[in-house]
């Protein structure tokens, strides 16, 4: 039997669904997951080998700062970031090379857009600094250095095991509905924009007026 034009000739590859093999190769494509929970055991041991490793500092590694991700689809959204900035560490007074050894990751690369941005990490680094504890590195009362915690705090100190040390604070995307004020019915969007276009429009004008006035007063 021909077909009605030049078309691709029917070629199908049904095989490799459930129940449409013959005999004992019914089921040869189906892949299983029978070492589901053994690896989910594995993971748990592995996290908790990690974590009593790393005692008593925190299982998950570095305090990484909170960051916007790039691009209009994923930039109302938070995620941990690779470091902290020069300027967040110089605004939470901490030294650069102190940092690196009380567990802050550094990025020298990233930059502040924004005094916002800045705040937020400033104040996650305080937050980690208030609740630091430093161990003296060795067991001696010589050993005891200018900033360590004293030993009687250090007894039955718990491990944070968090995933992100101190949690990414989740924003709040919905708003809840109000009654709109007399102020925001008397303000006009448009005419603000208008009024500030207008304003850097004329903005050369106006000091090439006021040089030229300056000029002639002197």
């Amino acid at each position: 039997m021909g077909h009605g034009g030049n078309n691709v000739i029917p070629n199908v590859h049904f095989r490799k669904v459930n129940g449409c093999q013959a005999g004992r190769k019914n089921r040869v494509f189906m892949r299983t997951w029978l070492d589901q929970a053994g690896r989910k055991k594995r993971r748990a041991n592995n996290r908790k080998a990690k974590a009593a490793k790393l005692f008593p500092r925190p299982a998950a590694g570095l305090l990484r700062p909170v960051v916007h991700p790039p691009t209009q689809r994923y930039n109302m959204k938070l995620r941990l970031g690779k470091g902290f900035t020069l300027d967040e560490l110089k605004e939470a007074k901490i030294p650069r090379k102190f940092a690196k050894t009380i567990g802050i990751s550094i990025d020298h690369r990233r930059r502040n857009r924004c005094t916002e941005s800045l705040q937020v990490n400033v104040e996650r680094l305080k937050l980690y600094m208030s609740k630091l504890l430093l161990f003296p590195k060795k067991s001696g009362t010589k050993s005891v250095k200018k900033g360590d915690t004293p030993r009687s705090e250090l007894k039955n100190v718990a491990q944070n095991t968090l995933k992100e040390i101190i949690p990414v604070p989740k924003p709040s995307l919905r708003i809840k509905s109000r009654a709109i004020t007399s102020e925001e019915k008397e303000k006009s969007a448009y005419k603000a924009l208008k009024k500030a276009r207008t304003n850097k429009h004329y903005l050369g004008a106006k000091m090439k007026k006021a040089k030229e006035a300056a000029a002639k007063e002197s």
